[in-house]
């Protein structure tokens, strides 16, 4: 009851007459979660849950798989045949009413479309408006409670120095005339995730010169280059507590394997910090105004710091993700390039900031992650953030 009380209370807010779930086969994972479904169940037919803003959910399950939603509040219809499926959407939709679904109007925001144009098109035939749910799932997906908050925090300090210690084990390799690659430094990195507790879906990027300059770079046992004496080092690195609801800490540092970097790394990391900084000012001032902020609206702050430096064509990927139980979460992302993400930023979410340029012979990012309180405060973590290159033999 607490669950669908929630829902309606969100209906009422957004003004929707109700919220539509369906999936098929497990396309809409958003479902499953938000409706806490037990794990393991074989939903192998279409399914339906209604909740209307005010009233008894109905779920509509097929008669093979009837039991399949008994974990659900509510009135039951099942079906058999595909005319039943079709015929049960008109006992259950009202014309004229405003329905909320996951899917988003001409796929703006893909993270969101999990149901599939047809089945978007046979509610619209009931004469029902459509609406994206993207808002509503962020309330029930990206919202943190103060248990992830503080889960978050212990996370933090545990990424921050295994990064740390990488740097460190880098400059040991280095001053100690042994080969280091980049392959070894991240398998120290996850060792030492392994050592606090952490636990992480893919491991850690660790890009050394040329490769620094590709976002996605991954070095594997196979392929991996060797770190040197004068290379440009970044280091990528996600981890959470090894809990169950915890949620990641995502950070991204640059080195310089030397005591003094050189001036070309310098410039370009002073130009990604500043549009970093100028999008974390951004935040603060219209939270304190308590004005609405949308995900595009940040990347665009950082974006315009980029482009003005001269370096815009170089900044090939959104400011940030929303950051939750996996490292990139349900919330509003910091995106007006790969999508214009018109989701608002809540109170009580997470997300990155991770500017970056990538040259033909390394590549600059810098990323922290922001959490708003439930008050509106800007909130950093990672902290220290990287104000400098580090210079590794100094380090």
């Amino acid at each position: 009851m607490e669950l669908i009380q929630k829902i309606q209370n969100e209906l009422k807010n957004f003004n929707l007459d109700g919220w539509l779930f369906y999936d098929f086969r497990g396309t809409n994972i958003l479902a499953r979660r938000i409706l806490k479904l037990p794990e393991g169940q074989v939903l192998t037919r279409r399914y339906l849950y209604f909740v209307p803003e005010e009233g008894k959910p109905t779920k509509i399950v097929h008669k093979i798989e009837a039991e399949n939603l008994d974990s659900l509040e509510g009135e039951k219809i099942t079906y058999s045949t595909w005319q039943e499926f079709a015929e049960s959407f008109g006992k259950i939709l009202k014309p004229n009413s405003k329905i909320a679904i996951e899917f988003s109007p001409k796929n703006a925001i893909p993270y969101v479309s999990r149901v599939d144009a047809g089945t978007v098109d046979l509610v619209r035939s009931f004469g029902v408006e459509v609406v994206s749910s993207a808002d509503l799932v962020q309330i029930f997906e990206a919202v943190w409670d103060d248990y992830k908050w503080q889960t978050h925090k212990k996370a933090a300090k545990l990424v921050m120095q295994a990064k740390d210690g990488a740097f460190r084990f880098i400059r040991y390799k280095i001053e100690q005339k042994q080969k280091v690659t980049e392959y070894e430094v991240q398998q120290f990195i996850l060792e030492k995730f392994a050592e606090s507790g952490l636990v992480t879906d893919h491991s850690p990027i660790v890009a050394v010169n040329q490769n620094s300059g590709n976002p996605h770079y991954e070095p594997t046992k196979n392929s991996s280059k060797e770190i040197r004496e004068n290379d440009f080092v970044l280091i990528d690195l996600w981890a959470k507590l090894n809990k169950p609801n915890s949620v990641f800490a995502d950070y991204t540092w640059v080195g310089f394997v030397g005591k003094n970097v050189p001036e070309k790394f310098t410039e370009i990391f002073k130009i990604v910090a500043g549009s970093r900084d100028a999008a974390v000012d951004f935040l603060k001032e219209k939270f304190a105004a308590n004005e609405k902020v949308e995900g595009w609206q940040v990347d665009r702050v950082t974006r315009n710091f980029i482009e003005k430096s001269g370096y815009g064509e170089f900044f090939i990927h959104r400011t940030g993700h929303s950051i939750g139980e996996e490292g990139h979460g349900n919330g509003a992302n910091i995106d007006d390039l790969e999508n214009h993400d018109t989701r608002q930023i809540l109170k009580q979410t997470c997300f990155s900031i991770e500017p970056g340029i990538y040259l033909e012979d390394f590549g600059v990012r810098t990323e922290i992650n922001v959490f708003v309180t439930k008050s509106g405060e800007i909130v950093e973590t990672g902290t220290p953030k990287q104000t400098k290159i580090i210079a590794i033999l100094g380090f």
